[in-house]
């Protein structure tokens, strides 16, 4: 069974930064995603869930990130480690969220998280003032 963990959530004063990991399990097949589309999503309490970075794989990885992040998020995986991070810096208390890593069968570009089958727990940033 496919497993998504995530792990370096906590709380932070407004202005510093965090970097999220999400490490990847791979199933009986040896799947990990390594050639799939994955991304980050939030969700604030009340919320809809948002995605804030996508990577796809193309040779390398290409990512791309949703309008609202204004160059503060930065998504990176590893290849070999299936592992994946999300760089967040200057944080405010608007980035306040449960953080999710998911990843899906195609490697195509989707923001939706309904095109995404497979979810970590989640792990909590909060940001205070």
């Amino acid at each position: 069974q496919v497993r998504l963990a995530e792990s370096g959530g906590g709380l932070v004063q407004t202005g510093n930064s965090l970097t999220l990991s999400c490490n990847v399990s791979g199933d009986a097949s040896g799947r990990t995603f390594s050639q799939s589309a994955m991304a980050w999503f939030r969700q604030a309490p009340g919320k809809a869930r948002e995605c804030v970075a996508l990577s796809l794989y193309g040779g390398g990885y290409y990512t791309y990130y949703s309008d609202s992040k204004d160059g503060r998020f930065t998504t990176s995986r590893d290849f070999t480690k299936s592992t994946m991070w999300l760089q967040m810096n200057n944080l405010t208390p608007d980035d306040t969220a449960v953080y999710y890593c998911a990843g899906r069968e195609l490697n195509s570009k989707t923001y939706y998280p309904a095109d995404y089958q497979y979810w970590g727990q989640g792990t909590q940033v909060t940001v205070s003032s």
